[in-house]
Order: structure tokens, then sequence, then C-alpha cells
């Protein structure tokens, strides 16, 4: 498991870390569609938490299929 994000720091919507899984708008369409990472409101504030960033990231890991022998 890979961590990408530092587990024991928040982050807020528009931190230059949060562009390293997209953009600020696709992390708008995601919350709309309800998919991406988990995430607070705290007023306006959108927040994401780094356990969340990472267990999201992990989750999203693709295991390459290995080649056939020839």
């Amino acid at each position: 498991m890979v961590n990408l994000f530092d587990n024991t720091r928040n982050y807020l919507l528009g931190d230059p870390e949060l562009n390293l899984i997209g953009t600020r708008e696709k992390l708008g369409q995601w919350r709309c569609r309800g998919v991406g990472p988990a995430y607070f409101t705290l007023g306006r504030k959108i927040i994401y938490s780094g356990v969340d960033l990472n267990a999201w990231a992990n989750a999203q890991r693709v295991q390459a299929d290995t080649p056939e022998a020839a």
C-alpha cells in the first residue's frame, strides 16, 4: 500500500497536492456524481483527509496482466 498523501494531514480544496488525483473541476464532478475520495464539508469548505485520499488512491490500483509465455 503506497501513501501518496500524508495520513496525518487534511487537505483543503485548492491545495496543490490534490492536483495529483484531479483538477478542482474534476473533484467537483466526482462529488456531484458520488464517486471519488471521501470528503467532509464544514460550511462551504471541502476537506479531504490524507487517510481517505490514500485509501481511495490504493483502491484505484490496477494490476497489469502478466505477459503470456511465448
